[in-house]
């Protein structure tokens, strides 16, 4: 009886070390390194190329971004810039309260502008907060809204810890985010915007006779390091997000909370090359389109008039609840997509979050730019049924589809099978709004790798068009009207 007692005290007390050895070892693996503040640190290893999560530590605790913020007003005006509401040459004005902003700044006076790509350079390589203003100010009206906006575009792309209060990062208890929202916010900056992505190796620019130099180290000093962008508040920390792509590996990383700027250097450089080797060299994850509707300008690249700030009926949809690849969009003003957004469920996986990455291709189409593609790795939930449906050409549009018209877009997918089950589960579900439509699948190439656009064309007015988006969004379909 003794030895039977002995026995079971024995087993609870190995399992309590036991216990308390994985509790310390967790902890420890969560633990700062001396060169970051313990209740600031967070950094984040992903592999772009899969979505494997590499490295983590505290990636879903809230932290302050700093400067990361100016990421999302970068990813704004860049979204503006491919639409055509923005050119490289559009002059930002500079506000009265855009020019009082603290610094880091470039020094503005009220009533100059700067180009918008010089501005973009100005936030990637200064950090000006001056500029950042002045472009939330220009793209949203005011900066509080354009806060907003910020934040309902985290929403659409599966960053579900984030919120925006200003365009700079400059402190403010509700801007905070965490270092996988920013690493899903570096990657979106890579694929969606891959010309103006190549701006944020720009260790310097000119300026009005004056040298503007950049803040990022690495950039200059690290083989593969390709960006992206540095931030500091004494409330935050040192931060940092970084891509790398060398040898056909490619990983975002982000670290928040150094003690330092070289410090935090010294520990993204450590991570770089610690988990670097473990990325994969072949993509496999397949990219799926999250972005703000415009309803364009008749005229491509018709700016925005200067004496305006207003953001042209921008449409951002609610919280998309990114789980695997499915997706549900609804369509609110931005004013309100925060506010009445659903709560969302936070992803456990980094791929299940990057899923929501792609890149945005560009239209020929005379009157209105494609700013949305719904790139799919599987079909949405419940869209993957079979049914009669009209005959899908693939190669090309119908000969209907080139003539002058409105025509609807619901998705993009990998697979053609993947796009006639969206349309036919499109048409069941809207068949009174699509009754005088037809569908078809257009095939395009991007980076490699082909797509299947779903539509549905013989829109005879752009209301018909929209109404019929209007009946599928409520089917949670994601659609939006372009012209052929």
């Amino acid at each position: 009886m003794q030895k039977a007692y002995q026995k079971v005290a024995n087993f609870f007390r190995t399992a309590a070390i036991a216990t308390l050895v994985f509790s310390v070892s967790i902890t420890c693996a969560k633990a700062a390194p001396q060169s970051a503040y313990a209740d600031k640190y967070a950094a984040i290893v992903i592999d772009a190329n899969t979505g494997r999560t590499l490295f983590e530590a505290n990636g879903n605790a809230r932290r302050y971004p700093a400067s990361l913020t100016k990421m999302m007003t970068l990813y704004l005006l860049f979204e503006a810039m491919q639409s055509g509401r923005v050119t490289p040459n559009t002059p930002i004005p500079v506000s009265a309260y855009a020019a009082s902003r603290p610094p880091t700044k470039i020094g503005f006076r009220a009533g100059q502008t700067i180009p918008a790509e010089l501005a973009a350079k100005a936030l990637i390589t200064k950090s000006a907060n001056d500029v950042a203003t002045a472009i939330g100010e220009y793209l949203g009206g005011s900066e509080p809204r354009f806060a907003q906006i910020m934040t309902a575009k985290a929403r659409r792309l599966g960053m579900m810890n984030t919120n925006f209060a200003n365009a700079s990062g400059l402190p403010d208890e509700q801007n905070y985010s965490t270092a996988r929202d920013l690493a899903i916010l570096s990657l979106a900056l890579r694929e969606h915007f891959p010309k103006q992505y190549d701006w944020f190796k720009t260790t310097s620019f000119q300026f009005r006779g004056q040298t503007i130099n950049g803040h990022n180290r690495l950039v200059r000093d690290m083989k593969g390091v390709d960006g992206i962008k540095t931030g500091y508040t004494r409330m935050s920390g040192s931060n940092l997000a970084t891509s790398m792509r060398l040898d056909g590996r490619s990983i975002v990383a982000v670290v928040m909370g150094g003690r330092s700027s070289a410090l935090r250097d010294v520990h993204m450089a450590e991570l770089l090359r610690r988990y670097l080797p473990e990325a994969s060299r072949g993509k496999t994850r397949a990219p799926l389109m999250a972005a703000t509707q415009y309803d364009l300008p008749e005229v491509n690249n018709a700016p925005i008039p200067v004496t305006k700030a207003n953001m042209p009926n921008v449409k951002a949809d609610k919280i998309a609840v990114i789980a695997k690849a499915d997706v549900t969009n609804a369509t609110a003003d931005t004013s309100t997509a925060v506010a009445d957004a659903p709560t969302a469920k936070k992803p456990d996986n980094a791929s299940d979050v990057l899923t929501a990455l792609a890149s945005t291709s560009q239209s020929n189409a005379p009157a209105v730019k494609e700013a949305t593609e719904a790139v799919l790795s599987k079909p949405q939930a419940g869209t993957a049924r079979s049914g009669a449906i009209d005959p899908v050409i693939t190669a090309s549009a119908p000969a209907n589809a080139g003539q002058n018209g409105w025509a609807i877009q619901i998705g993009s997918l990998p697979n053609q099978q993947q796009a006639t089950d969206m349309l036919s589960n499109a048409s069941d579900a809207a068949r009174s709004a699509l009754s005088n439509a037809k569908p078809y699948t257009q095939v395009f190439d991007k980076d490699g790798q082909r797509y299947y656009r779903a539509r549905f064309v013989g829109f005879n007015s752009k209301k018909a068009a929209w109404d019929a988006c209007s009946v599928l969004k409520k089917a949670n379909f994601n659609c939006y009207a372009i012209t052929q």
